[in-house]
């Protein structure tokens, strides 16, 4: 068995530091010299892509030149910096020059030597979220600087029992991954649970916390997914208050947080800077559009195939003069319309801004024109499956809008199969995977099922705060009270006794 550098044996320290120093030589941008210009020299060794060369100049280098100094221990002593150590464990010494941290030898063989902690930190700044935007609220994102990630949320949360666990995933990468959760609010058993999964799991590389997310879900073989990634700080911050469990990933701008139910992915947190009337208001919308998105088209071919006998009398003529040059049936008429949609959102979002937003209007512009001219399509279907495409996009979360956007075509070829029997049968094994799956081993349809009465004031709706003083039944969590729901309804306009002020 061989390491990522160097071979595993019982050779002596010396031999086997030597041998790993060999195998980093190979890379172009290892240095390793002997630096003859101290007193009395020494040897250094660091990737020059990992190392701050501020910190190496300023920090380091002008104290090992003292001629006073004669020792390691010396060395440790006067550098100022605090991640300093000195070990001959040279697998930790691998790890730390791995991790952007300089190596010094007083002579070349020996077998211990000075580690320092001057790695370079090469990110993007904070900037306005993307995917998650908001008109009212804040307007920080994360980054790929895991560090940065942690202290935007520390910021938000600057209590003591706020616990962020540490660990390496990913044979080759290790990958920095960071375990958060509120002690004395969150369920232990919720992070024991995800505890486990993240440490478990068995890969070489792991670049974004989607990865994660894929490998520690409940069920694997889903299209629905059963955590929820964000790139909002804020919204971290509120579900760690909550009692959920959050998963910080370095060099991915986004967080995956747990146990979630379904009805979560179609709230925005805007919601919350909104007042409860338009934010219920909202999620009530997105709701109607993800359904219209799915049953749409499939109820118009089924309706077309089947079931006109339906049809007002007054539509079926429109329907027949919009169909009657058509040389496809219903079903092939609606998947070359949904398809072509697919098509013009898959290249949108591929090529650059602005020629994608381009490409997706005068596309679907040009493609609908010219197909209704030509007598493939009818009016009424392309007005149908735009309308569909529309309404998918007003799902927040963006990995539930992919899989509203493929559960479609099941529906659809069952409808054309069977009708409304088809589409009952689609929605009904839709409802018996819903109500097996589960988020760390919490039901996804809750408050849905089983019913949680108390949960439906943060479900579909959204009350006022004065009525979200209880955290969700679901989580479980030993502190299951927010804040005083009778206090926070008392109106502190009038208080003229004193007893009320100290209150």
């Amino acid at each position: 068995m061989k390491w990522l550098f160097g071979k595993k044996n019982k050779e002596t320290n010396v031999e086997t530091l030597d041998s790993l120093l060999k195998e980093l030589k190979a890379s172009s941008d290892f240095i390793h010299f002997h630096y003859e210009q101290s007193p009395h020299g020494y040897w250094i060794s660091y990737f020059q892509t990992l190392v701050e060369s501020k910190i190496l100049h300023r920090d380091i280098l002008p104290y090992v030149n003292k001629e006073t100094l004669k020792s390691l221990e010396k060395f440790k002593e006067v550098i100022p910096i605090e991640d300093v150590e000195i070990t001959s464990d040279v697998k930790k010494i691998k790890n730390k020059i791995l991790q952007g941290y300089v190596f010094i030898q007083l002579h070349e063989h020996d077998n211990e030597g000075l580690i320092i902690h001057a790695a370079t930190h090469k990110n993007r700044q904070v900037s306005v979220p993307e995917v998650e935007f908001s008109v009212i609220g804040p307007k920080e994102a994360f980054v790929e600087s895991v560090d940065t990630n942690l202290n935007l949320v520390r910021k938000r949360l600057p209590i003591p029992n706020l616990r962020i666990e540490e660990v390496r995933v990913g044979k080759l990468s290790k990958t920095r991954t960071y375990i958060m959760y509120v002690e004395g609010i969150s369920n232990e058993e919720n992070v024991n649970t995800l505890r486990q999964r993240v440490k478990g799991i068995d890969f070489d590389t792991i670049t974004d916390s989607s990865f994660i997310a894929q490998m520690i879900e409940d069920n694997h073989n889903s299209p629905f997914p059963q955590l929820i990634d964000t790139e909002r700080p804020d919204r971290v911050a509120a579900i760690l208050a909550e009692g959920k469990v959050a998963i910080l990933v370095d060099g991915s701008p986004h967080a995956i947080f747990g146990p979630t139910t379904i009805t979560e992915f179609f709230s925005a947190f805007e919601d919350y800077f909104l007042s409860w009337h338009i934010a219920s208001a909202f999620r009530l919308i997105r709701i109607f559009a993800v359904a219209f998105s799915i049953l749409s088209t499939p109820i118009y071919v089924a309706t077309i195939t089947y079931h006109y006998e339906l049809i007002p009398k007054d539509l079926l003529s429109t329907l027949i003069t919009s169909r009657s040059n058509i040389p496809l049936p219903p079903f092939f008429e609606a998947v070359f319309l949904e398809l072509t949609i697919e098509l013009l959102r898959e290249a949108g979002a591929r090529l650059p801004t602005k020629v994608g937003q381009t490409i997706g209007i005068v596309g679907g512009i040009v493609i609908g024109t010219a197909s209704v001219e030509a007598g493939l399509t009818s009016n009424i279907l392309l007005i149908i499956v735009a309308l569909a495409a529309l309404a998918s996009f007003t799902t927040p979360i963006y990995r539930m809008g992919n899989t509203i956007r493929l559960i479609r075509f099941p529906f659809l070829v069952l409808g054309a199969i069977w009708g409304f029997v088809g589409i009952v049968l689609a929605f009904s094994f839709l409802i018996a995977h819903l109500l097996k799956l589960t988020s760390l081993g919490r039901p996804y349809l809750e408050p849905i099922y089983p019913p949680r009465i108390t949960d439906w004031k943060d479900a579909i709706i959204r009350l006022p705060y004065s009525y979200l003083g209880k955290r969700p039944v679901q989580l479980q969590t030993q502190d299951t009270v927010r804040f005083s729901e009778q206090h926070a309804k008392k109106k502190r306009d009038h208080i003229s006794r004193k007893s009320d002020i100290d209150d």
